[in-house]
């Protein structure tokens, strides 16, 4: 018999039927795959739940026998379409517990009456009867009772700790774990291991053979954690290693060296600034100032907290290459936001942006705006400024993208808010240097990043942060309105907005969606999904559709804000549409046609900067991310007033929504709160939209849990890359690193 070759198909082993389900369902395509979907977790006789003792919120593993299964039809009242709802009753003697399932009423062909299984979910409560809402489970063979779980039969089916995969209809978790027996039962004595000998032996890691026995046919819990400790180990060591490799051949591609000249166009700029820089601010200018005089192409991450400065750091950088004879470009998600930082970055510069024009400094440089929206005439002046060197900074969406876009002498590329861009268009951008040099490129992110976050995900760049706050930014303070329980409280909301209009402040309304029942643009789209109340309601379809813009201008401008200029901005405006609001509400209510209380989704997110802008009240707030309201509220409070954040909810006390609006009113510290949205989220989320917009890589390892882990497998990663950079000597490991780097993912990291 052949021996067992893990880099192969998995219908030989198991036959094309399984094969196919496997693949079709769960992305495992090879043997390997199919030994690293590792159990989710594990259920373990003789602890578990008895239904008679459930609680709500627990998070429960019961065995039980389905005595009812019933299929219902339901009015969803958000499509006003009927759907279906499969109900199944399992009991344990002494028991009974609901199990919910939404939309997926073909689940009752496996959940017949008679079967028994294992249940995996958190309790809940649905007209006073207990459930779990779409509960992971294992089916055990169709012979088996309840009273006969004691048998031998049983026991060597399951064994003492029972896994439980992430699966799917058509390969449920007791069929994974029978196809996965089948591929351990025919494992070679030996295994080809990524991980070094000499790492694995400092770190005290079990080798390769047993981590995989002990993961899927685990003899203790003791056992379980070396084995997850172990292959944490693997995926750590890998991606550092695929990042390590990225690094120094990057470090090996030419760049030209932008050194300012003194007396030049940053000389001017920091003499006219009415401000001190922050210690950091200074800091890191002089990190980039450092980085850009390189002959290799720097790659540095900018992060920092809401209104730290990120902008002005970065412009300074700009100012330094033009000094230097380059160009330098802002790569902006949304016209609002790059029309935003036009005008900021123009206002700021003043006469050092007008080069040529009256009551310009012929020591300054020209400031081109290029967006897909632009006339004709616009567009056509834009190009040439860009295309003959005489706009020095460029600002710019996915329009600067191009083929006619040509550069005259491209320096840096400046991206604002970097996970809104794929690998393609920032490639496309970089592309556009001359003589073969590649620009320097700085990352800008307004989401504080967890440290062995940065360093999983962008550990192919040098990170700066910036911890403090300018002089002169105010506090802000948040409170959670709960307009079900207290609906004064909402009314109070409206009054307080009238009360600050009063005070000639301005204020920022902002709802989850435009409206109009038209399908939604991208801006619509909430951070991660739509954040049901962890099962405690009828399922995703009973709760009512998120607060509308366009709707909620209408209720409010004749009703509690009558009387108040109101503006609306949202992606569906044409582009004069959405600049021509954003000038009347920055104008303040000094302007005849100024803007009171803007009523907007999510496009004033992130970079849009309104000093006279002191409450930020955002509608149904259980519906967006953490790290999405703490960019939202950071809006307010700019301009040396104090700030208001109002989050208003319809959420329970005690669901996970009103936790999250909790936990963002408790603290205003940008960095705790990543944290708390990284574990509330998936991580694969995080790191796969990040790493490539692809499934993460990351099965077992947890960013945040594995600190100390990710910072030393990066140690030896960077050393053995250093000592044999195509890993000649490392056969294995370099086959671990050609897997991780699929074909597309190898063209992301050549281009980007």
């Amino acid at each position: 018999m052949a021996e067992l070759d893990l880099s192969g198909p998995l219908a030989p082993v198991l036959g094309a039927k399984t094969a196919k389900a496997l693949e079709t369902g769960l992305g495992l395509r090879t043997v390997e795959d199919l030994l690293r979907h590792y159990p989710r977790r594990y259920a373990e006789r003789g602890q578990l739940s008895d239904l008679a003792s459930l609680e709500v919120d627990e998070h429960v593993t019961v065995m039980a026998r389905i005595s009812k299964v019933d299929s219902k039809s339901y009015l969803d009242r958000r499509t006003n379409r009927r759907t279906d709802r499969l109900e199944v009753v399992v009991t344990d003697g002494q028991g009974s517990l609901v199990l919910t399932f939404f939309k997926q009423s073909w689940r009752a062909k496996d959940l017949r009456e008679g079967r028994v299984g294992l249940f995996s979910g958190k309790v809940g409560v649905f007209r006073s009867q207990r459930q779990l809402a779409h509960p992971d489970y294992v089916l055990l063979p169709e012979s088996t009772d309840l009273e006969s779980v004691a048998d031998e039969s049983v026991l060597s089916y399951a064994g003492a700790l029972i896994p439980v995969y992430p699966a799917t209809a058509a390969m449920p978790s007791w069929k994974i774990a029978s196809a996965v027996g089948i591929v351990l039962d025919q494992l070679p004595v030996s295994l080809d291991d990524p991980l070094p000998e000499s790492t694995r032996i400092s770190h005290e890691l079990m080798d390769l053979r047993t981590a995989l026995m002990a993961i899927h046919r685990p003899e203790s819990r003791v056992a379980v954690f070396s084995a997850q400790q172990r292959l944490r180990w693997d995926e750590a060591f890998v991606l550092q290693t695929v990042l390590a490799q990225r690094r120094l051949a990057q470090m090996a591609l030419p760049a030209t060296a932008r050194i300012p000249s003194t007396g030049g166009i940053l000389d001017t700029f920091d003499a006219s600034l009415p401000f001190t820089l922050t210690t950091g601010q200074r800091e890191i200018g002089e990190q980039l100032r450092t980085d850009l005089a390189a002959t290799h192409p720097m790659n540095r991450l900018l992060q920092g907290e809401v209104g730290s400065g990120k902008t002005l750091v970065a412009l300074r950088a700009m100012l330094a290459v033009v000094d230097a004879g380059g160009q330098a470009v802002l790569l902006a998600p949304t016209e609002v936001l790059a029309a935003q930082h036009h005008r900021s970055i123009t206002a700021m510069l003043g006469p050092l942006a007008e080069r040529g024009m009256i009551g310009g400094l012929d020591t300054g440089t020209r400031v081109a705006l290029l967006t897909g929206s632009l006339s004709t005439a616009r567009r056509r002046q834009a190009l040439l400024d860009i295309s003959v060197g005489e706009a020095g900074i460029v600002i710019g969406t996915h329009a600067l993208l191009e083929d006619r876009v040509q550069f005259f002498d491209l320096g840096l590329v400046v991206v604002d808010e970097q996970h809104r861009f794929g690998v393609e268009q920032r490639a496309a951008l970089t592309a556009k240097s001359r003589d073969g040099a590649r620009p320097h490129v700085l990352v800008m992110t307004a989401t504080p990043i967890p440290r062995t976050v940065a360093m999983t995900v962008f550990g192919d760049l040098d990170v700066s942060t910036l911890s403090e706050l300018p002089q002169g930014r105010a506090p802000i303070t948040t409170h959670v309105v709960p307009s079900l329980e207290r609906p004064d409280l909402l009314a109070r909301v409206w009054s307080r907005i009238r009360e600050e209009v009063a005070a000639g402040r301005q204020v920022y309304v902002v709802a989850p969606r435009i409206g109009d029942d038209q399908a939604g643009s991208a801006e619509e789209e909430l951070d991660g999904a739509d954040l049901s109340d962890d099962g405690n309601q009828e399922g995703a379809g009973s709760r009512r559709p998120p607060v509308a813009v366009l709707d909620l201008v209408s209720e409010l401008r004749d009703g509690a804000l009558a009387g108040l200029r109101l503006g609306v901005l949202h992606g569906r405006l044409a582009a004069d549409d959405k600049d021509d609001v954003m000038r009347r509400f920055t104008a303040g209510p000094a302007a005849s046609d100024g803007v009171d209380v803007l009523i907007a989704t999510t496009v004033i997110e992130v970079g849009v900067d309104v000093p006279n802008a002191t409450v930020m009240v955002i509608m149904d707030a259980d519906r967006f991310g953490v790290s999405q309201l703490h960019q939202l509220r950071g809006r307010v409070g700019r301009g040396g007033l104090p700030g208001l954040a109002l989050l208003v909810t319809e959420s329970a006390p005690g669901t996970s929504g009103r936790a999250r609006l909790e936990a963002v009113a408790a603290t205003v510290d940008g960095f705790e709160l990543s944290r708390i949205d990284l574990q509330q989220r998936r991580e694969g989320d995080v790191l796969g939209a990040v790493q490539s917009g692809r499934k993460s890589s990351l099965r077992m390892l947890s960013v945040l849990r594995d600190e100390d882990l990710i910072d030393e497998a990066r140690t030896e990663a960077v050393a053995y890359v250093q000592q044999d950079p195509e890993l000649r000597d490392h056969p294995a490991l370099a086959r671990a690193v050609s897997a991780l780097l699929d074909e597309e993912q190898a063209e992301y990291l050549e281009k980007s």
